[in-house]
């Protein structure tokens, strides 16, 4: 796992984005793409994605070869709900994968100026904004927000400065990131650029000095919102290009789902919860066994695999909740039972997520964990050997689950299927 930087040319690099990174303890995977680079063809393994500048333009591919990639990955990323931060050429290019235009500006701005914040107060990157930044501007295009973006500041000789789209992207059409060091290499990079711009070097020790209390709140919160969200970003990079596929490929497994489902003793009127549902193929048997006066919660962290649920129809039978499975939104004592299939052994840390399975659940209540197929099959599938570390084992999970407020009821590792029951206890 690592943050993707898709770094341009060699004078717009991370600079401070990657200490703030570094300090929130995530690793970065540089993709130098002027060096020929290649980009990877998903963002499975990335936390986050950064989007650097670069003197080329988004409005076509000639001089610009990665660019299709690049709004591909962006669009990816969005539809993953992956962190995502574009600077100056990177925020175009974000705001035209999210929808929104790109286009020459009113001639090439370089140097030190103000923004005005706008609509920052409840923004997580620029809530606290002063009321005038000074920061640096290097561009010489522009950009329309796309639908539904929210304006985060504003310049008055380009109206979009920062922007947000959905809850984890952010575009700065401007830089924060950079220090002496950095203003320095791009004036002798770019020195026709560098010569039109008053106090560019002069001021290159005192601008970022004033800067840095802002800069450093701004980078510091992504990349610790970054590093909150990497434990289920992977399974949503995972899980989003496939949603759409998914119910096609095990088409099959309705049957036993139901017979899964079966076994927990269910009762008219209980609450019974879908932990991890994806796009819902318990739902039809634990809407069964709760009858019309119960109710059916299916969570799962990926908007995808949720809409994928929607459109087979299964908002009909349960509430479709987008949520973390470790913390789920839920008053303690609530729900009769548990659903969860292939789940478990895809979670960082066991452990507390079924201590927090054990407080959502009243005292007798039941959790189900289940696969379509056994640990032995599953291991011959994947071409490797049982891993005496799996949290589904008999001798991993009876201690796990006891230690959570659970009693193993019944446990069943076939080959053609899973099945470990537990009652909640005290």
């Amino acid at each position: 796992m690592a943050v993707l930087v898709v770094q341009h040319v060699a004078e717009e690099g991370p600079y401070e984005i990657g200490s703030a990174l570094r300090a929130a303890g995530l690793a970065q995977r540089v993709c130098r793409v002027w060096e020929g680079d290649p980009l990877p063809e998903d963002l499975n393994g990335a936390e986050a994605l950064v989007v650097l500048g670069g003197p080329m333009s988004e409005h076509s591919d000639d001089g610009f070869p990665t660019r299709t990639a690049e709004l591909g990955l962006l669009r990816a990323a969005l539809e993953a709900q992956v962190p995502v931060l574009g600077v100056c050429l990177g925020a175009r290019l974000l705001a035209v994968a999210a929808g929104g235009t790109a286009r020459p500006g009113n001639g090439i701005e370089v140097g030190w100026g103000p923004v005005r914040g706008e609509s920052a107060a409840g923004d997580p990157l620029f809530a606290g904004l002063p009321e005038q930044p000074r920061v640096l501007h290097g561009h010489g295009d522009t950009l329309d927000l796309p639908a539904g973006a929210a304006r985060s500041a504003a310049r008055d000789r380009s109206p979009v400065r920062a922007f947000r789209v959905g809850a984890a992207a952010w575009g700065l059409q401007f830089h924060v990131e950079t220090d002496a060091a950095a203003v320095d290499t791009f004036a002798t990079a770019f020195p026709e650029e560098a010569a039109v711009a008053p106090g560019l070097c002069e001021d290159a020790l005192a601008e970022p000095a004033v800067l840095a209390p802002y800069r450093d709140g701004v980078l510091v919160r992504f990349a610790a919102l970054a590093a909150a969200r990497a434990g289920y970003t992977s399974t949503r990079t995972f899980f989003t290009p496939r949603a759409r596929t998914w119910e096609e490929r095990f088409a099959g497994d309705g049957p036993v789902y139901a017979a899964a489902v079966a076994r927990m003793g269910l009762g008219a009127g209980q609450t019974v919860l879908d932990l991890g549902c994806g796009t819902g193929r318990a739902l039809p048997a634990l809407r069964a066994g709760v009858a019309d006066n119960g109710a059916v919660l299916a969570v799962d962290v990926t908007p995808a695999m949720l809409a994928a649920a929607a459109g087979y129809g299964r908002a009909d039978l349960a509430v479709l909740l987008l949520a973390d499975a470790c913390h789920l939104p839920l008053p303690s004592g609530t729900v009769d039972g548990i659903f969860s299939a292939g789940l478990l052994n895809h979670i960082p840390e066991p452990a507390p997520a079924l201590r927090e399975w054990a407080r959502v659940t009243a005292p007798g209540g039941t959790l189900l964990l289940f696969h379509p197929s056994g640990r032995v099959e599953r291991a011959a599938r994947h071409g490797r050997p049982l891993d005496p570390d799996d949290p589904l084992a008999e001798t991993n999970l009876r201690p796990a689950l006891e230690a959570a407020g659970w009693r193993l009821a019944r446990y069943e590792d076939a080959h053609h299927h899973f099945l470990a029951r537990a009652v909640r206890v005290g």
